[in-house]
């Protein structure tokens, strides 16, 4: 079984971050205990090392006494020239830029950002050989928006056109087990 679980609510307020490594508030850090409380169990603990994921997946290791694991392919997309900054504030500068991204991000990634297709081959790849390795295993990813949306598509079998349009709010987790066919089927979405 595997569960996916998104960051809670970031210092700074929306704007794009990958790289760039801005901590929880009290509010996002309470937003991951919620989703993460008893009953909820897992094997291991494994998260990006940004400390919008680690510093909750450390604190949730620490107290349930389960391993932790620090995965760096478990990072958010960077967004390069972007990072760091509002839609409005790129909008103001770069209107077209920006349009061309939200329209088909796979064609127009962000200037000197990461191309969605090794955004894609990163995660994908961390993902195949984690499950791999634990198969027998509860895992809790504890990742970025932009992570999950490219393992529901892979998961969902949509295409990566797609990956703007699927929601992944603030501490939202999401599990999966194994079926007979050995695919992952969604079992809860909290």
């Amino acid at each position: 079984m595997i569960t996916l679980l998104r960051h809670g609510e970031i210092k700074g307020g929306k704007r794009f971050r990958g790289t760039t490594d801005d901590p929880l508030t009290p509010h996002g850090f309470e937003q991951m205990r919620r989703a993460t409380r008893p009953p909820f169990s897992c094997d291991l603990v494994i998260s990006s090392p940004l400390t919008r994921c680690a510093s909750f997946a450390n604190e949730l290791s620490q107290n349930t006494s389960v391993p932790l694991l620090i995965e760096p392919r478990l990072r958010e997309l960077d967004f390069g020239d972007w990072e760091g900054r509002t839609s409005k504030e790129i909008y103001e500068t770069s209107p077209k830029a920006l349009a061309k991204f939200w329209h088909d991000p796979q064609k127009y990634p962000p200037p000197n950002g990461e191309r969605l297709l090794d955004f894609r081959a990163r995660v994908l790849d961390a993902f195949t050989q984690l499950t791999q390795t634990y198969r027998d295993q509860h895992l809790l990813l504890v990742t970025h928006g932009g992570v999950i949306r490219i393992l529901l598509c892979q998961l969902q079998n949509s295409p990566l056109s797609e990956i703007l349009e699927l929601e992944v709010g603030y501490g939202a987790r999401l599990t999966f087990a194994r079926n007979d066919a050995d695919c992952f089927v969604r079992l809860e979405q909290d």
